[in-house]
């Protein structure tokens, strides 16, 4: 034979045995299937489920378990009890604790843009920018002046320290 045909030759049989093995599934024959799909049936039969021993204590809700603590109420009762024998009052000490005591203590109704200047609203009381808010605390008046008003926060000022708090709404 002719190097130019053996070489036709192989290189037909090579094409040809290339696109043999291009063409074998990557599927698993029939019966490989059939146990897998059997296996998979069986699998995902519904089981019954035996019933539970009664001496089981459920570990997501325990019986008693919306009761307090017994060490919490003990510990409570302790606190009150030494808080009562001392007559320990906390009181805010200088204009920051107490600007945050009764900035804690107010509650405004919400704000509203008046000709186009915003107003803070404590009920029917309508307060401005620049406005002061006069309360009485242990017997003491306080000033408080506002600072700023927007749309869920209010700035208030003591002497020279300033606070924000938002504007809760729904009380």
């Amino acid at each position: 034979m002719n190097a130019k045909k053996v070489i036709l030759l192989s290189w037909l049989l090579l094409s040809f045995a290339a696109v043999a093995l291009a063409q074998r599934s990557d599927l698993a024959t029939p019966e490989k299937r059939n146990a897998s799909v059997a296996l998979a049936t069986k699998l995902l039969q519904p089981r019954e489920l035996s019933a539970m021993p009664e001496t089981l204590i459920p570990p997501f809700n325990p019986p008693a378990f919306e009761q307090p603590d017994p060490e919490e109420i003990r510990a409570q009762q302790a606190a009150a009890l030494a808080a009562q024998a001392a007559n320990i009052t906390i009181r805010p000490t200088g204009d920051r604790g107490v600007l945050e005591t009764l900035a804690e203590r107010l509650a405004p109704s919400g704000t509203v843009i008046i000709g186009g200047e915003a107003v803070l609203l404590f009920g029917q009381k309508r307060l401005k920018v620049g406005d002061r808010l006069t309360i009485a605390f242990e017997g003491v008046e306080y000033n408080l002046d506002i600072t700023a008003i927007g749309r869920t926060t209010f700035t208030l000022r003591l002497n020279r320290e300033e606070i924000t708090r938002p504007i809760k709404s729904g009380k």
